[in-house]
């Protein structure tokens, strides 16, 4: 987000004459560039603005009604795509006011070439209210240190920053319409100006933080007594102005949609789940099995990657600096493939690899172990796969210790079949994964904030905190919303007008969502609306979820290579999908996913297509398991494998897909 502002500071006014005829002084000025310079300073060291200066000094300067126009024009309405977030008008100088024939007047900002034959007035206060109005800029200042500069306030009809257009205003003027604007009896500066440079110094403010309503406190309150009556006027929500910062770290501490993992980074900026870690731990010490359940969206994998696995890579059990953690891995398609790939070794090797290893224990966790029930659809794999780490956990005791992270709502596919007796096994060594309390909340917000030297408003994070309690599955939305903020911040600061401008923990991702695809073109949506399709898996009695899917498998006759990689990267950029490679017969394939589940729950435009498509979409996922295990089984002639019956039938109406 950018901050722009233009300061304007006019001393010359060599047209402009105290009285008509002979004899008659131009009316120069001591202070407006002063006035304009030292605001542009204060704006620059602690605004991060990008100040524009247009400055008459001396007599070879001017600011010619054209400059002006076209520099004003060029702040609020710029061209190309770069409009600032916030955009500032400062300027000192004449003022004036004239009667018009219907009986209301009209107020100008007068420049350099005013009272000459050409330009008899100025830039007129009605034509800047009218392209503040169209501007697409969403915060807007102005700051008007003239005579009659109240005439700015004085339409009705100009919209002065309805809330519902997301639009925050502040307007600030010297003087009422009719009153005159004075420079100080003693000093450098205009009496509005002085007290502008008092107010927006945040060295001298109490929180050292300055916004468009202290600011506003402040002229009205140090201008009390003043000669003139300044107007303040704000519209919207809050502005940040300027804030005294200390030294700011450029790195993110929130995870967006996904998860804290185990490495160097993320567990430093992984806060409020101290007391589930610690019951992890305590279940680890005792048992070499241990299986965490939660909701989708509850924070299992980050407190078992960067809770649970960090502490005992930390020796928080006694001599767990001896043991040997393996990089967690999700099942997959081929669970027993995705195993060898973290081993190293086959899957029949693993007890003898860990019976070898010099460590004295074995950590390996299945996380998301729920897509051995979703991506898995050989059954005969499963079983295999289950046989050979339950084995594992029974014959190896104290040396291994086996951690599964599943969804709540897949508990009972485990008791579905024997399993080797996986469902009991979960039963007597089970953590479920609550949601967070206040404090907790509390803690997972403002600490990564307070690690990297982030301001949050209290009242940004009391309203994310109620926005969030109680509900099992947020923690997904909550940190994408704070790493939205930390994206938009202003000057360091996390603040509740841009929680509220972004919809709120609740509609911020969907929000953004809708804003892409809106982005995309129409053949792009199609083909951006057969991707999601396809990356979900429809739940059984289960909750939908997301499934990885080879990016080739994407391609259709009616969706080419290049179409499928520009939307998904596309899609990708805006963190919307993930991308990676995975093994496949022996290559390495670009692979594509949903970034998390919440998408799935939160975003209701997927949410009307599973609807509308859903029995395609099952049907097409019972013909693509079918194919699966004809492909895997290496039956090329066998008719047992030919559509047949229903799934023959089925497979017409797939089209629809395609």
């Amino acid at each position: 987000m950018t901050r722009d502002a233009l300061v304007v500071g006019i001393n010359q006014y060599p047209s402009l004459k105290d009285k008509p005829g002979p004899g008659s002084k131009a009316k120069h000025l001591k202070t407006p560039a002063t006035d304009a310079e030292a605001i542009a300073q204060l704006l620059e060291k602690y605004g991060e603005f990008q100040v524009r200066r247009l400055l008459a000094i001396h007599l070879k300067q001017s600011v010619t009604l054209k400059d002006l126009e076209e520099a004003i024009t060029e702040l609020f309405h710029p061209k190309g795509q770069q409009v600032p977030e916030t955009a500032v008008l400062f300027f000192s100088g004449h003022g004036l006011r004239r009667n018009l024939p219907d009986g209301s007047t009209e107020g100008y900002l007068v420049t350099s070439d005013s009272g000459s034959r050409k330009e008899k007035w100025g830039l007129s206060l009605r034509w800047l209210r009218e392209l503040l109005d169209k501007s697409p800029v969403r915060q807007q200042i102005i700051w008007l240190d003239c005579c009659h500069s109240g005439e700015l306030m004085n339409f009705a009809e100009i919209d002065l920053g309805e809330y519902e257009k997301g639009r925050d205003r502040c307007f600030i003027v010297a003087s009422r319409d009719f009153q005159l604007a004075y420079e100080q009896a003693e000093g450098e500066h205009g009496v509005l100006s002085g007290a502008l440079l008092q107010g927006l110094n945040p060295t001298l403010q109490p929180d050292k933080w300055v916004t468009n309503f202290t600011l506003a406190d402040f002229v009205k309150q140090a201008l009390k007594d003043a000669p003139q009556h300044p107007i303040c006027n704000n519209s919207g929500g809050q502005i940040i102005l300027t804030g005294e910062q200390s030294v700011i770290s450029s790195i993110c501490p929130y995870k967006g949609l996904a998860y804290f993992d185990f490495n160097e980074s993320d567990p430093k900026y992984f806060h409020g789940r101290t007391a589930l870690t610690k019951q992890l731990l305590e279940k680890v010490r005792h048992s070499n099995f241990l299986a965490v359940l939660g909701a989708s969206g509850s924070g299992k994998s980050s407190v078992v990657r960067a809770g649970l696995l960090h502490q005992l890579k930390l020796s928080v059990v006694p001599g767990s600096e001896r043991w040997k953690i393996y990089e967690p891995f999700t099942p997959s398609e081929h669970p027993l493939k995705s195993l060898e790939q973290v081993i190293g070794v086959k899957a029949d090797q693993l007890q003898a690899l860990i019976k070898a290893a010099a460590a004295d224990q074995v950590v390996l966790v299945v996380d998301q172990f729920e897509e051995a029930f979703t991506q898995c659809r050989d059954d005969a794999e499963r079983q295999k796969f289950f046989e050979c780490l339950l084995s594992a956990v029974k014959r190896l005791g104290k040396k291994f210790c086996l951690v599964l992270v599943m969804r709540a709502d897949f508990q009972g596919k485990c008791a579905e079949q024997e399993y080797g007796g996986l469902a009991a096994k979960i039963d007597q060594n089970l953590v479920r994964v609550m949601p967070m309390n206040q404090q907790e909340l509390r803690e997972a917000i403002i600490k990564p904030a307070e690690q990297v030297g982030l301001e949050i408003d209290r009242e940004l994070v009391n309203q994310m905190i109620a926005d969030v309690s109680g509900s099992p599955g947020d923690l997904p939305l909550l940190q994408y919303t704070l790493t939205e903020l930390w994206e938009q911040r202003t000057l360091n600061r996390l603040t509740i007008s841009d929680y509220t401008r972004l919809g709120g923990v609740k509609k911020a991702l969907e929000k953004h969502a809708n804003e892409v695809y809106q982005s995309l073109s129409p053949k792009e949506q199609l083909v951006a609306k057969q991707i999601f399709l396809e990356l979900t898996h429809l739940g059984e009695g289960t909750e939908d979820t997301r499934r990885q899917v080879r990016q080739q498998d994407l391609v259709t006759q009616r969706r080419s290579p290049e179409l499928v990689e520009r939307v998904v990267q596309r899609l990708a950029k805006e963190k919307l999908v993930v991308t990676g490679e995975q093994e496949f017969e022996g290559k390495r394939v670009a692979v594509v996913n949903i970034a998390h589940e919440a998408l799935i729950r939160n975003w209701d435009v997927l949410g009307k297509w599973l609807k509308e498509n859903r029995e395609a979409l099952l049907i097409k996922q019972d013909i693509e398991d079918a194919a699966r295990d004809w492909r895997d089984k290496q039956k090329p002639k066998d008719v047992a494998y030919l559509l047949q019956g229903a799934r023959l039938n089925g497979s017409c109406v797939l089209n629809v897909l395609n």
